[in-house]
């Protein structure tokens, strides 16, 4: 149970208290009524004893009395029916709410934290008003008049006549046998004289006269001289004194404002509350219902005071008054020495009146039974006698016969120990009213008396309990036997919930809250609510208040208890109920369970005129995933409707609430900015750019930033502003909404919210619109100006106007919205502003309903709609920088909603023309590419960046235009030709500068020429696209950006970019390898003018890897150019006739070529040389538009292999080297590595019939093989990279890697040598012996650098295989050169060979050695022998 303010002790001693009745006079009244109080309740601030009180039991034993209190009342005849008595109760409950802004009671139980009231007054309230209700019974004598006092005024004119009068009165009332109310306790009342004087209107000396004629009279013991009313008047608000009275008076006499309240709510029939949780309300309000009106009107005090003031007790009969409006003040009269009068006159009342005539009375009764029994002169000492000896066992209840009706005659022994029991009890002497009680009840159980018997039980368990030092231990069987036989055998509940009340209390202080909460709950039935809920509510805090609290049993009871209190009419204290009761369920799976008790705490609330919390109530019930089938959702949602409709229809608030459903998902709200995307129309393709369709990618995001960042810093000369920041048309949870967005006056704002129905029924919206917040601002003018005030719509959509504001920002407005069951679905609502300024969108307005079913339902049963919105609070993301926001919970702002409108801007829309999906490696193909400029506004600046920059190009800017049209170019060739018979190759010197290459890399962004330089509103351009097939097979993905930037500048919005992704599907067509070889022949004299020096051959192997999946029946190789700054194709060696190479499915060619070296002017060192060799009648110009393009914008082979060796190092490198180097190994190791590498780009040109739709097409192509090394083979098809194998973790530092070196084969390379002879040679030997024939040594530096060479002619081959197929011979002459090579020198030495016999010999013996001139000690290496040159000699 709850706390009390009084401990059991203390509520059982106040309880069963001596009861005094008063009888006034009428003069005595009026005295009393200038404080606006009656006699009685003038006393009873007053009645408790503040000093101990003596007497002495019937051994002569002091017996001391504390703290105790008497109930003074008026004589009342008519004792109160049992409706009055409910209504009396009903009040005290639901005038007795919780108080308001005390602290709640924590009770912490596992993961509980519960928020309980700690004490429960109208607990309290209850019970004290339902005890002092109790009707006075024959059966027991507590309640019983014990004295009476006779009051009159010191005015009267004959003072001693009217309390003469006042004395017959109560003689008359209590033996006359008129009046079986009152009862009293003996026959013999004790009656007590008050002479009430009052001091500001009265004489003194009159009244002291009186006085002393009364204690003549009556004794001084019985007659007191009270005076009062020591102020004349009311005294001012300063003055005032306290008012001890008030807190008795609103208990009994007036009822509070809640409950009148209550009842005048509870008679209200609406909606919601006419039927709760099954029950009728109209049912639950009968005639005697305890919220029902009191009409009678007999609540004063009548004319006759001898008759009617005497029989009605006012503290009573006035409990039915309304409480007036204003407080009355009570006491007003009195000062605090009238105060303390009052208390020591019921002091000396209470001490020299009432405890000796109880004294006294305790000793006759004891006299009486010890005569009558014939058993010693007192009971106490008889007391063994009558429980030592064998006790008769007790019958069961059940076999006790049904004498309830027993009465006892007045002077039967049985009733006289009762009443001496309950004369000790009343005087807190419980040892003795134990012994009484106990006798008694085995008295009453011998005579089945069973409600006597029951009694006794009942008080006998009460005095064990209260005796001091607790002798025996508490009964508690007696008192479930009393409230059994209360309950089963008796039918008095009101006895038995008495009984039960103390039981309760007492198990309660004795820690056995389980037994209490058992004891409470087998009291509850149907035939009081009220005190089922109450008792209910107790069992539920026993259960919370156990040493193991028991949270669920406390939330199942307090939810019992909350519908008994609906059904008795106590609304407030059920909603209570069921708001603690919901702690317990809230959040923890019980959602059938938490549904109840939301939709009860809903309906509640709306019956006592708290709609925001019934409101609140059902939004929980709708916005939690709920388990209820769709019938009961639906009528949820339904009652939700008509609360909210009802509530908004009263409120004059303009502001439009929040609904609870649909679930918005705000974080998941995405901005678009800009037109939605125009489909394809034809042959033409549109611009994928960004859509709300498009999902997300972040490397897709970081790639479309980078290329970006790219074409900003070429259009900013190079450098990317300070403030750059990418250009993001669609804004959501994933990207970076830290800054203002950017949108374009008269270009929509598409903004995509999330709406999720959590319901089993669908959802109706209509008038889904948006609400905004806009300050125009002026962005041409100087930054620091005034805005302009700041504009909403919303009370335009509070009022359904929600285009009233159409003029400043165009508000779209969906008329329909339907949501599914369970159903997530996606509303885009557009804005169209009209004027630059900052923009914020707030909230989704819209109305909500049901959605109406087609089943002939009249019109009041249509779908009710409600009006209101959401708001769109979108959380930032979690703040990780500082080291305060590391460790606090820190977000930044997300202005995803908050766009700012900009000034017009162009707006750009691009159209592809025959873009293909699917190319051969290699393909080339022309496509078509329109500009069009949809904007106001011009448009300049057009560029366009790529992650594939050699995938497509527009070509230079001399490149001829020619078709104009894409259909005029439908079948013409991609390439620029020309008639020409296969011979030496035509070369033509290039720059790259003209192909819009810089340096040695790659273009990235292409500038696109604009007519005019511009493209203004409304214009559109069409200019030829070439596309090459990626090199390598499968699905690539083409990202296109195109920039452009507005004539006018603008301050906040710079460039505009527009994109496009394409995906092609490239097929394998050829595979080409190419191997560089050094050329054995060197060049005769006069010949380095005519071939260009040194020669190089060239070997290129294609092979056709197609598998025709694409329809290709055979490949041609048309043509084989070459392009470089150092070397150039020259001749072919195999020419294979007029006819074209021809590849079917899986076949290969092989094609030698000579090179040479270029002849190129100092000034043209970077610029290109382009040889073509065609194999048939047609040669492709490979230095123009497109071939051209597309070599240059090809990717550098080495960028995979060595990681971004640029085109043209070697150019470099050759120019450094021929600078003084800084070091020595450094130097001689890039000289040498330079004889091996070679920059020579070779481009096979072919075409390809394909037969599609019974039609022979004719596609073309180009492949690049790029040649680095002599000897190393390249291929055009890029080789697959091998996965890095796991590298062990090092914990030491690597070694420092070793100076580069050139390694021996290198260094063997660096002198080609040569011999020239005559291969046969006529010798007469037999003339001369000695045949001298003259050769020629040429020696030829291929380096960069000088080299010191020295030929040794002394080397004889000694292999006997050797000499078995050539003779031997000798040099003669000088047998040993030291020379010196510039770089390219060649140099010729005339030897001689002599010979001796005929024969065929080999020449080829002279050994060469060289070093780099610049090498320092570096010792000569050995250079490559030539072939064998053998010679014949013939003797003739």
């Amino acid at each position: 149970m709850a706390q009390c303010a009084q401990s059991v002790q203390e509520f059982v001693q106040d309880s069963f208290v001596p009861t005094v009745a008063v009888l006034c006079s009428a003069d005595a009244e009026r005295v009393t009524r200038r404080n606006n109080l009656s006699f009685p309740e003038l006393l009873r601030p007053f009645c408790r004893l503040t000093s101990e009180g003596h007497l002495r039991d019937p051994n002569n034993l002091v017996v001391v009395v504390k703290g105790l209190r008497i109930s003074v009342t008026g004589v009342n005849t008519q004792p109160l029916q049992p409706g009055e008595v409910r209504k009396l109760l009903s009040q005290a409950v639901s005038g007795c709410q919780p108080p308001e802004g005390l602290p709640a009671n924590v009770v912490t139980a596992g993961d509980y934290d519960l928020n309980i009231s700690a004490t429960t007054p109208w607990f309290e309230a209850y019970r004290e008003n339902f005890l002092q209700s109790m009707p006075a019974s024959d059966h027991e004598f507590l309640n019983h008049y014990l004295a009476c006092m006779l009051v009159v005024s010191s005015r009267e004119a004959a003072p001693t006549e009217q309390f003469q009068r006042l004395s017959q009165e109560q003689h008359r009332v209590q033996h006359s046998g008129e009046y079986t109310h009152p009862k009293w306790f003996i026959p013999n009342t004790l009656k007590y004289y008050v002479l009430l004087h009052d001091i500001s209107d009265g004489d003194e000396q009159r009244a002291d006269s009186v006085y002393e004629d009364m204690k003549q009279r009556y004794g001084t013991q019985c007659c007191y001289l009270l005076k009062i009313n020591s102020r004349a008047a009311a005294a001012g608000p300063a003055e005032q004194m306290p008012d001890p009275w008030s807190q008795y008076l609103q208990k009994s006499r007036a009822q509070s404002p809640e409950a009148c309240e209550d009842a005048a709510v509870n008679n209200v029939e609406n909606n919601v509350s006419s039927e709760v949780d099954g029950h009728d309300v109209s049912d639950a309000l009968s005639e005697s219902h305890p919220l029902e009106l009191d009409q009678t009107s007999n609540l004063g005090y009548p004319g006759n005071p001898s008759v009617a003031v005497n029989s009605i007790d006012t503290s009573r009969k006035q409990g039915g008054l309304p409480a007036s409006s204003t407080p009355v003040a009570h006491g007003a009269c009195l000062t605090l020495n009238d105060h303390d009068r009052i208390r020591q006159f019921i002091q000396e009342f209470t001490f020299r009146g009432l405890l000796p005539h109880i004294e006294k009375n305790i000793r006759q009764l004891n006299d009486q039974l010890v005569s009558r029994k014939g058993l010693s002169r007192s009971l106490f000492s008889a007391t063994k006698k009558w429980f030592g000896g064998g006790k008769v066992p007790e019958k069961s209840i059940a076999e006790l016969k049904n004498t309830a009706g027993l009465l006892y005659p007045p002077e039967a022994p049985e009733l006289q120990i009762r009443k001496m029991a309950d004369l000790c009890f009343l005087v807190q002497h419980y040892e003795l009213a134990y012994s009484c009680y106990h006798t008694a009840k085995k008295d009453f159980l011998s005579d089945q008396a069973m409600l006597y018997a029951a009694g006794a039980l009942e008080m006998a368990a009460m005095s064990a309990f209260l005796q001091s030092g607790a002798p025996r231990p508490y009964p508690a069987h007696y008192m479930e036997t009393a409230i059994q036989t209360y309950r089963d055998v008796c039918k008095n509940m009101v006895l038995a919930e008495r009984c039960a009340l103390f039981s309760a209390e007492v198990l309660k202080s004795q820690v056995k809250y389980s037994e209490a909460a058992a004891l409470l709950i087998k009291m509850t039935s149907e035939d009081s609510d009220l005190r089922s809920a109450l008792l209910l509510e107790q069992a539920a805090h026993c259960f919370i208040n156990m040493r193991s609290p028991m949270v669920r049993k406390f939330a199942f009871h307090m939810i019992l208890s909350g519908h008994r209190f609906s059904k008795a009419g106590q609304k407030r204290h059920a909603l209570r109920c069921y708001c603690q009761a919901m702690q317990v369920y809230k959040g923890k799976g019980w959602t059938l369970a938490e549904d109840h008790i939301n939709f009860t705490i809903g309906r509640q609330s709306f019956t006592l005129r708290q709609p925001e919390n019934a409101i609140a109530a059902f939004r929980h019930i709708l916005i939690n995933d709920s388990k209820q089938v769709a019938t009961q959702q639906s009528a949820f949602l339904r009652e939700y409707l008509y609360v909210y409709k009802s509530v908004s229809q009263s409120s004059s608030d303009v502001t439009l609430p929040q609904l609870p459903l649909p679930c918005l998902h705000s974080a998941q709200t995405r901005v678009f900015f800009g037109h939605e995307r125009r489909l394809a129309e034809g042959e033409k393709q549109a611009a994928t750019h960004v859509w709300l369709d498009q999902e997300y990618d972040g490397e897709q995001a970081q790639l479309w930033a980078e290329l970006e960042e790219q074409v900003v810093g070429v259009a900013n000369k190079g450098s990317v502003p300070i403030g750059f920041q990418p250009t993001q048309y669609c804004l959501s949870c994933h990207t970076d909404n830290l800054r203002y967005p950017l949108a374009v006056v008269e270009e929509p704002i598409i903004v995509e919210v999330v709406f999720r129905n959590p319901l089993k029924v669908p959802l109706a919206l209509a008038e889904l619109s948006l609400l905004w917040k806009f300050t125009p601002k002026d962005f041409s003018r100087p930054p620091g100006g005034v805005p302009g005030e700041a504009l909403s719509n919303e009370k335009e959509a509070a009022a359904g106007r929600v285009t009233a504001l159409n003029d400043i920002i165009s508000t779209e407005v969906i008329p329909e919205f339907t949501i599914g069951p369970e159903e997530t679905k996606v509303a885009r609502l557009q804005l169209l502003p009209h004027k630059t300024g900052e923009l914020q969108v707030l909230s989704v307005l819209y109305s909500l309903g049901t959605v109406e079913e087609d089943n002939g339902t009249s019109e009041a049963s249509r779908p009710t709609f409600v009006r209101g919105r959401q708001d769109l609070e979108i959380q930032g993301p979690r703040l990780n920088t500082t080291k305060e926001e590391k460790t606090s919970v820190r977000h930044g702002p997300d202005h995803r909603l908050d766009p700012v409108i900009t000034p017009p801007m162009p707006l750009l829309e691009v159209f592809f023309i025959n873009f293909p999906t699917g190319l051969l490696c290699g393909e080339i193909r022309k496509a078509w590419v329109e500009f069009v400029n949809v904007s106001a506004v011009p448009l300049t600046g057009l560029r366009v960046a790529s992650t594939h920059p050699e995938f497509f190009t527009f070509g230079c800017a001399a490149s001829d235009l020619t078709p104009v049209t894409p259909t005029a170019s439908e079948h013409c060739s991609a390439y620029k030709t020309m008639a020409t018979p296969p011979s030496v190759a035509a070369t033509m010197l290039v720059s790259p500068a003209m192909f819009g290459v810089s340096g040695d890399d790659r273009p990235t962004v292409a500038e696109i020429p604009l007519v005019g330089g511009g493209l203004g509103p409304g214009e559109a351009l069409q200019i030829p696209l070439w596309l090459r097939g990626p090199d390598r097979e499968g699905v690539h993905e083409i990202n296109f950006l195109f920039y452009y930037e507005s004539v006018e500048k603008n301050a906040k919005l710079s460039h505009r970019v527009l994109r496009h992704k394409a995906f092609i599907c490239a097929s394998r067509s050829l595979s080409v390898r190419a191997t560089a070889c050094h050329s054995n022949t060197l060049p005769r004299r006069g010949g380095a003018e005519e071939e260009g020096g040194s020669s190089m051959l060239v070997f290129v192997d294609v092979e056709n890897i197609n598998t025709s999946e694409a329809g290709v029946r055979e490949f041609h190789i048309v043509q084989v150019s070459s392009s470089s700054r150092q070397w150039r194709l020259h001749t072919c060696i195999n020419p294979t006739g007029d006819r074209d190479s021809r590849l079917a499915s899986r076949e290969r060619g092989k094609l030698c070529f000579r090179a040479t070296r270029c002849r190129t002017q100092e000034g043209d060192l970077e610029k290109y040389t382009f040889a073509d060799l065609n194999l048939g009648n047609e040669q492709i110009v490979s230095s123009t538009t497109p071939c051209a393009d597309f070599f240059f914008r090809r990717g550098s082979p080495s960028e995979a292999q060595k990681g971004g060796v640029s085109v043209g190092g070697a150019n470099h490198t050759r120019r450094q080297s021929l600078t003084p180097a800084g070091g020595a190994d450094d130097g001689v190791t890039g000289v040498v590595q330079k004889c091996s590498e070679v920059e020579l780009n070779i481009i096979v040109l072919w075409k390809a019939y394909v037969v599609e739709d019974n039609k022979q097409l004719i596609l073309e192509g180009q492949l690049h093989v790029a040649l680095q090394t002599v000897g190393k083979e390249a291929c055009s098809v890029p080789q697959k990279e091998e996965a890095q194998e796991m590298v062990l973790l090092k914990f030491k530092p690597d070694q420092p890697p070793p100076v580069s070196r050139p390694t021996l084969e290198q260094l063997s390379r660096l002198i080609k040598t040569c011999l020239h002879y005559p291969e046969s040679y006529d010798h007469p030997f037999p003339q001369k012996s000695l045949c001298m024939v003259p050769v020629t040594l040429t020696l030829s530096n291929c380096s960069l650098a000088q080299v010191d060479v020295i030929i040794d002619l002394r080397h004889k081959t000694t292999s006997p295989e050797s000499l078995e197929v050539h003779g031997t011979f000798t040099w003669l002459g000088q047998t040993q050169y030291k020379l010196q090579l510039r770089p390219h020198e060649v140099q010729r030495l005339v030897l001689k060979a002599c010979f001796f016999q005929a024969g065929v010999y080999n020449l080829g013996t002279p050994r060469v050695f060289a070093k780099m001139a610049q090498a320092g000690t570096m010792c000569e290496t050995s250079q490559q022998s030539s072939m064998p040159a053998l010679i014949v000699i013939n003797s003739v």
